[in-house]
């Protein structure tokens, strides 16, 4: 039987489908790990309700815990509470800057389309504050599309959710 700890290492080799540098664990979205006599089940949250990455996340974790021997898991998804970016951990924070991706710089909800004030965003490559969003909507709906006034480089910004 694998212990715990082993289960949460496999799951550190499970990468995001939609950004590939973050683990799932890095993404916060595996939320406990339980190893009992009967098996192992892992509790997921999706960043949002119908994300289309769940199933293919689902997958790839049955097929690591599988690569790794374990027999008897289960995964259970739990939608309450809501994920929110406060649980990308911080090296994941730190992996989705090196990738190009301004990671969320606060833990509040990014109301900027509501008040038409697009937030101030840092260019995730030359760190400038000088930068437009672009579009609400980035490459996925988690993400805002963003261009540096300095670089001129485009990159996506991971919303406050």
């Amino acid at each position: 039987m694998n212990t715990k700890e082993q289960i949460w290492s496999f799951l550190d080799e499970v990468m995001d489908p939609e950004i590939p540098v973050l683990s799932v664990r890095d993404l916060g979205i595996i939320r406990n790990v339980e190893t009992d006599a009967a098996g192992t089940t892992v509790t997921i949250t999706p960043t949002y309700t119908g994300c289309p990455a769940t199933h293919i996340i689902e997958e790839d974790i049955r097929s690591k815990l599988k690569e790794k021997g374990v027999a008897n898991f289960t995964i259970k998804t739990n939608i309450s509470p809501a994920w929110t970016t406060d649980w990308i951990s911080e090296e994941g924070r730190k992996k989705l800057k090196i990738y190009g991706i301004a990671p969320p710089e606060e833990s509040t909800p990014d109301k900027s389309l509501v008040s038409n004030k697009p937030k101030v965003v840092h260019c995730p490559r030359c760190h400038s504050a000088n930068t437009d969003m672009v579009s609400f909507f980035g490459s996925t709906p988690c993400k805002a599309l963003y261009t540096c006034r300095d670089c001129k480089e485009p990159f996506d910004y991971f919303k406050c959710l």
